[in-house]
């Protein structure tokens, strides 16, 4: 059968991937007969209603999905298309309650033209009454116009078979969570990575970056236990008796949080085995103040004097803080595929967050592994700069080559913040084009 998928007209690079995600988490086949980031409307072919239910429950980029009854360029060829698609469907609801709406995308229609089109439909025979709440049954006619054109360019009929997961953005909004910090993130953008890393009841996530806990919080919602980290401590430990627990309590999801502890991705206390379902996170960019990791800036090479605090070695004590290091951009970049490869189980997803220039190429700036192939790539753009969602899965062990773990990337050659990472150099510099060679005279 096919459907009408009613997206809403934002993050629009997301809206098919997330829905090729929470098809493959069912395990539903699924094919796109018409998509366009340019429209609200998709035409989708899933197998039955209960597949359609499915991927609507979980979905936060649509608004629901319609049992499609009809197409056509115009209403001539929209009537036309109805009656031989449906023509047999009709006497299932002729004495049901129901209600048709108008969704007209880039136009209006005023109250007398919406009662015209919904009268030119009659001859389905509906003769149930008609409930404007909470009706069994919600016909919508789509319209698709240009901007400043009246007349549709294509036009639907659906019966609404299931709403979307859309309105839980107000429950998770920001504006009302306790625990928040400068660089937690947008709770629809955390939901939707959530989506698309297929997290579920049964599995195990972890965010390595976790900062206020807004990806294990979405992870959670859908049902997966989580667990976050942060070299940060403070973001850990919290502030005036908040922190990522106080978050966890407030959506009553305590159950659903294995922990949060203070770690480095290259110096990470689990237990070397494929024991993650599914790494979700939003690295730190670099941008504020420069990356670090722990270690010394010589590398170790010069032997550390002890330090005595009561007897007790000073990096033995509980409030003992080590050093860091600068740290690259790239290097950490790799150093999550790397993690990602060693603890991934089968049939995992890892999604990343990283940021880049606009007028830089996609395709050399995403980092790629042996172990690990690219499932998406989603894109929010910016003004001069944009953030893309990578998304990974690991490969079979019989397709991997030449695969060792290594415990950590090779750092790149530099010692100031803007030498290690491009990215923020470019955005202090506010993207301008190099300027061009001088020519010799």
């Amino acid at each position: 059968m096919d459907y009408l998928v009613r997206f809403v007209q934002l993050h629009e690079s997301f809206r098919k991937a997330e829905l090729e995600a929470l098809a493959d988490l069912y395990g539903i086949d699924m094919d796109f007969l018409h998509y366009d980031q340019y429209t609200p409307h998709c035409i989708i072919r899933l197998p039955d209603e209960n597949a359609a239910r499915k991927i609507a429950g979980r979905s936060i980029l649509s608004k629901g999905i319609y049992e499609l009854w009809g197409s056509g360029s115009t209403y001539a060829e929209l009537h036309q298309d109805v009656k031989r698609r449906t023509s047999n469907l009709w006497h299932l609801y002729r004495s049901s309650s129901f209600k048709f709406e108008i969704q007209a995308y880039q136009a209006k229609r005023s109250l007398a033209e919406q009662d015209a089109l919904i009268q030119s439909f009659r001859y389905t025979g509906f003769e149930g009454s008609i409930r404007m709440t909470d009706p069994e049954q919600t016909f919508c006619i789509f319209e698709e116009c240009q901007w400043g054109v009246k007349e549709p360019t294509q036009v639907y009929l659906g019966r609404l078979v299931a709403g979307s997961s859309r309105p839980i953005l107000d429950t998770y909004t920001l504006k009302k969570r306790k625990y928040l910090s400068t660089t937690s993130m947008d709770s629809e953008l955390a939901l939707v990575t959530a989506n698309l890393t297929q997290a579920s009841p049964g599995k195990l996530f972890y965010d390595p970056f976790a900062g206020t806990g807004s990806f294990p919080i979405a992870c959670a919602h859908f049902g997966a236990m989580a667990m976050g980290s942060d070299i940060d401590g403070r973001a850990v430990r919290g502030k005036h008796g908040l922190n990522t627990l106080t978050n966890f309590q407030q959506y009553n999801l305590v159950d659903w949080y294995l922990d949060g502890f203070i770690a480095d991705l290259t110096h990470t206390p689990l237990r070397t085995a494929r024991i993650l379902d599914g790494i979700i996170c939003d690295p730190p960019y670099g941008v504020r103040e420069g990356l670090k990791v722990l270690g010394s800036k010589d590398g170790g090479k010069k032997k550390k004097e002890i330090h005595w605090i009561d007897g007790k070695a000073a990096h033995l004590q509980d409030h003992y803080i080590p050093p860091k290091k600068p740290y690259s951009f790239a290097a950490m970049l790799l150093d999550i595929l790397e993690f990602a490869a060693v603890y991934l189980v089968d049939g995992g997803r890892l999604s990343l967050w990283m940021p880049t220039a606009n007028d830089e190429e996609v395709e050399l700036e995403m980092p790629v592994h042996p172990r690990l192939e690219i499932v998406s790539v989603c894109v929010q753009a910016f003004n001069k700069w944009s953030r893309r969602l990578l998304t990974y899965r690991p490969l079979r062990d019989e397709d991997v080559k030449d695969f060792r773990p290594a415990r950590q990337a090779k750092q790149e050659e530099g010692s100031t913040a803007n030498d290690l990472n491009s990215f923020r150099k470019r955005y202090f510099e506010g993207f301008r084009e190099p300027p061009p060679p001088i020519k010799e005279v």
